[in-house]
């Protein structure tokens, strides 16, 4: 990639960056991002992002808000995403919030789950019947 030229830099087509943030790190506070974040360490916060991965290893004491969100670590505190992935490692102990949710065997959510709707005034297809 030539010095300024943007075009394949991934950053540039989701609208933000990819944040790592390793087993060896721990954040006190709030975390907020316009891109992706994925996290293997612990944060004692919430987190507002694009996108967020959490490492088996990763922790967070704190709410959840994202675009996309794969948990694989632990969470204590509410998680809201309008895709989420709950992956077989992961415990979460707090309600969770969702559009669409995909929750492997072995998991485990100490919480109430509920389905959110598509916001106001977008309509979406439930099903489709031939007539």
């Amino acid at each position: 990639m030539a010095w300024g030229n943007k075009s394949n830099d991934a950053a540039t087509r989701v609208g933000g960056g990819m944040s790592f943030i390793g087993n060896e790190v721990t954040i006190t506070g709030n975390l907020t991002a316009k891109g992706d974040i994925h996290l293997d360490g612990d944060v004692q916060g919430d987190i507002a992002c694009g996108s967020l991965t959490l490492g088996a290893q990763g922790c967070v004491k704190g709410n959840v808000s994202a675009q996309r969100a794969t948990i694989a670590g632990a969470v204590e505190g509410t998680v809201v995403a309008t895709e989420l992935v709950i992956e077989k490692t992961a415990r979460i102990q707090g309600d969770v919030a969702y559009e669409s949710i995909s929750i492997e065997t072995g998991a485990r959510v100490d919480g109430r789950l509920s389905q959110k709707g598509p916001p106001a005034g977008e309509l979406k297809l439930v099903s489709a019947g031939a007539e």
